[in-house]
């Protein structure tokens, strides 16, 4: 199957049902008077967190949804059924945004929590509403409301408390494998990892984290280089980064180098997030001479010109890696106590997701446009055959394949 974390999709709620124009007509009855019906409301079209579903593949090759519409009011005084509302399952962590307005309608982030994306149509009155002492029998009735419809653009972020980030091979998925349950692939070429990992980081009983694995970055990935940089928006609900550097690079490339070129991508791509809290771990301490790791770690931190955090670790034989995640843990703990005393505090914090959020939008949409561009000039240019259907926006998937 893909991982989609990105779907535009069309919904349509239900129309109101019409009210019905009914007189009563009974036997030994004269002039019944009026006795039409109210049409039922339309249903309305809702999102609902699935903790069961990890994508949203399902809506890339579905896009239009249609909630039912209301019945039209009967004859003695019966009210129209109403409308049954559509309920579209998503991942947790989903958030729905208005494509013709720009508004984020909300976000999904807890299992069970259900947001109403379209408002059902309202019903139509029937004609024994507009009975008075002096209008005996009223002709009138009216329709109901239109459902509203709506152009919405669903995405996924992962829901992670911790996110690494770092060149490919810089060992990030053998430092999840150490501190986690998770087990993603590890190789010795570069991007191994394709698809965001989540691993849950049991420090203590009852104490815990969750922490995400992205794809790796590469220099220039800021303007598409490699994976690019769209998997980076599933940092931005992360209180702290870890910054994975590797201390001994298959290509013998230097580490101070490697480690300002992720600093740039990250500006690049979203400010905000780069002034996110960062810490900065040097990792594969176990593969360098120990009369040079001093050295060559305290290169990478004057580069930086680092100011946090520092932690060496040798994730493949775990070394390090206890302090680092009960830091961590304490840290977040820490966080989330000042955030449940001080409103405006957790305040800041959202707004600093949201802005996060759109500046990963903005910039992604960038690329996206840079990329249609450049293959419509190439196509203009005959350098591209024009029957050649091979790329396009679901370039951005990747395939994944789950085995037992």
């Amino acid at each position: 199957m893909k991982f989609v974390d990105e779907a535009p999709i069309s919904v349509q709620a239900g129309n109101g049902g019409k009210g019905c124009l009914s007189f009563r007509r009974e036997k030994f009855v004269a002039k019944g008077g009026p006795d039409g019906g109210d049409g039922g409301d339309g249903g309305s079209v809702y999102l609902l967190a699935d903790e069961s579903l990890n994508t949203l593949v399902d809506y890339r090759y579905q896009p239009n949804y249609q909630a039912q519409n209301g019945e039209a009011g009967r004859g003695r005084n019966c009210t129209g059924a109403k409308g049954e509302d559509l309920v579209l399952k998503v991942p947790v962590g989903t958030t729905a945004i208005d494509v013709d307005t720009g508004e984020t309608l909300g976000d999904l982030l807890e299992p069970g929590e259900k947001l109403m994306v379209a408002q059902g149509g309202w019903h139509g009155l029937g004609n024994t509403r507009f009975k008075s002492s002096t209008n005996r029998a009223p002709r009138q009735t009216t329709p109901g409301s239109e459902g509203e419809r709506r152009s919405l653009k669903l995405e996924l972020k992962v829901l992670a408390d911790v996110g690494m980030l770092g060149l490919p091979n810089a060992g990030k998925s053998t430092f999840i494998r150490a501190v986690s349950a998770a087990k993603p692939k590890v190789a010795n070429y570069p991007f191994t990892t394709l698809v965001p990992n989540l691993g849950v980081v049991k420090v203590q009983k009852y104490r815990s984290f969750v922490i995400a694995d992205i794809p790796g970055l590469i220099e220039g990935a800021a303007e598409g280089a490699g994976l690019g940089v769209r998997f980076l928006k599933h940092l931005t609900r992360c209180r702290v980064l870890l910054h994975l550097v590797d201390l001994a690079p298959f290509d013998g490339s230097d580490p101070a180098q490697n480690a300002l070129a992720i600093e740039h991508e990250l500006e690049s791509f979203s400010p905000t997030l780069a002034g996110r809290e960062r810490w900065l771990v040097l990792n594969k301490t176990d593969l360098v001479p120990a009369d040079e790791l001093e050295e060559r770690c305290q290169s990478v931190v004057n580069a930086l010109g680092w100011q946090g955090p520092v932690f060496r670790v040798a994730a493949i034989r775990g070394e390090g890696t206890d302090v680092l995640s009960g830091q961590l843990m304490d840290y977040l703990e820490e966080r989330k106590e000042m955030e449940e005393l001080d409103g405006n505090l957790f305040e800041a914090e959202q707004e600093a997701q949201r802005q996060m959020q759109r500046e990963a939008r903005e910039r992604i949409e960038e690329l996206r446009d840079a990329q249609r561009a450049k293959r419509k000039a190439a196509k203009e240019s005959g350098e591209v055959d024009e029957d050649d259907e091979d790329w396009d926006d679901d370039d951005y998937d990747v395939d994944v394949e789950y085995r037992p």
